[in-house]
């Protein structure tokens, strides 16, 4: 208790130097702490899910670790900043690649990904599915967004959802049929 008393009056630098010199996490954990809160903030702004920004934050705590050992850091508050929105970035940048394979065969099974000259055009069919799914009826969205981003059979969004599997089933048809009609229209 004394320890941590005294540590909450330190400045940013003080308590980076302090870990810096030592490798005691407790100094570097005092410090994160002051910033858990932005930090949240940040991974919130850019990942739009609550429980992947707790990860997120938890994530970033694990990397600073390292890279604080190895950087010279004079601005604590502007570094994690500009850490945790590279980080949110990273992982929004890889999850596009996974649901861009992830969405690729529906796109394709509808004929809405091929370009005149027989090119992809991924980015756009993606922006332009998205804005659709955001048009489909609240449960639609949900069993959606469940089975194709999620890639959960209907047994699990029954499970997930509390929705009948006959109804989950008739969903995710509906869902499709009017996000086809939505990108034909919108194309």
């Amino acid at each position: 208790m004394f320890l941590r008393k005294a540590s909450t009056e330190k400045t940013d630098v003080e308590l980076l130097l302090l870990y810096q010199t030592s490798k005691d996490l407790e100094w570097l954990s005092t410090l994160f702490l002051r910033y858990a809160p932005l930090i949240y903030g940040v991974c919130l702004k850019y990942l739009k899910d609550r429980e992947e920004s707790k990860d997120a934050v938890m994530q970033i705590h694990e990397k600073l670790i390292e890279s604080l050992l190895q950087h010279k850091v004079l601005n604590f508050r502007s570094w994690v900043y500009v850490n945790a929105r590279n980080h949110c970035l990273m992982q929004l940048r890889s999850r596009k690649g996974k649901m861009t394979e992830e969405i690729s065969p529906f796109l394709m099974e509808n004929g809405l990904e091929q370009h005149p000259e027989g090119e992809i055009e991924v980015e756009q069919s993606l922006e332009k599915l998205e804005k659709c799914i955001e048009t489909l009826v609240d449960v639609q969205q949900q069993c959606v967004r469940l089975f194709y981003l999620k890639e959960k059979c209907y047994k699990d969004i029954a499970d997930e959802t509390g929705f009948d599997l006959v109804k989950v089933k008739s969903y995710i048809q509906n869902g499709k049929r009017n996000l086809k009609i939505c990108m034909e229209v919108n194309g």
